[in-house]
């Protein structure tokens, strides 16, 4: 792994030619991408048939961030139908630091720790609903790591997962560990050193939001399965 230096030249690389707030995919504008920068359907809200859990990348505000979040969130409920996709973001303890990336797990304790209480949050409150799950960049590596902490029982129940510039990607050989391989789709753009195992952030890190729709597209399948 790359330490952490290389990891903090190359996100103040990118901040200086790049957007610190990417561009929205197509579907969302940029007010609508502030409005749901934020996401709490399940903590505030009423049971859906599906709840995505969604983790941010390192710096993005709110709990859902701006690349990939909100409209990943924005597809899903346009595919199935709004009043039935409960979208949750993963706050609390995950503050979506830089320093944490360098950690083993590309995250720290405290931060899957948050995303393992959404997940049981989930299943308690809502034991019928489908669970899909999302991460980006280190978001990636806290649903990663949640998802092999929960319990067999929740798991079990965890229909489908995406994962965007999975910081993980080469140690856990684009997969989550004792986690079926086909419920998992592993979004890595070509230039994208993070999922080369160096966390260099490059401007191709920051395409995701392209890719919104064939996420959504991969866990309705799932859900639908």
């Amino acid at each position: 792994m790359a330490p952490l230096k290389s990891l903090l030249f190359g996100a103040l690389a990118t901040l200086a030619v790049a957007s610190p707030v990417p561009a929205p995919a197509p579907e969302l504008n940029q007010l609508q991408t502030r409005q749901t920068m934020n996401s709490n359907d399940l903590t505030s809200g009423s049971c859906k048939d599906v709840t995505l859990i969604f983790a941010r990348g390192s710096t993005e505000m709110g709990n859902m961030g701006t690349v990939i979040g909100p409209p990943l969130c924005t597809a899903l409920k346009s595919k199935l139908g709004d009043d039935k996709v409960a979208c949750q973001g993963v706050g609390g303890q995950y503050t979506a630091g830089l320093i944490q990336n360098d950690l083993p797990q590309n995250t720290d304790p405290a931060s899957i720790s948050a995303a393992k209480s959404v997940f049981e949050e989930a299943a308690s409150k809502c034991p019928n609903t489908k669970i899909v799950a999302g991460g980006y960049s280190q978001g990636s590596a806290v649903i990663d790591n949640a998802v092999q902490e929960v319990s067999s029982s929740i798991r079990d129940q965890i229909k489908g997962v995406v994962l965007f510039g999975f910081t993980r990607n080469v140690q856990d050989h684009g997969q989550i560990p004792n986690y079926p391989k086909d419920d998992v789709k592993v979004y890595c753009a070509v230039g994208d050193l993070v999922c080369d195992d160096t966390l260099i952030v490059t401007a191709m890190h920051l395409t995701y939001g392209m890719d919104a729709g064939d996420a959504a597209n991969f866990l309705a399948s799932k859900v639908d399965a």
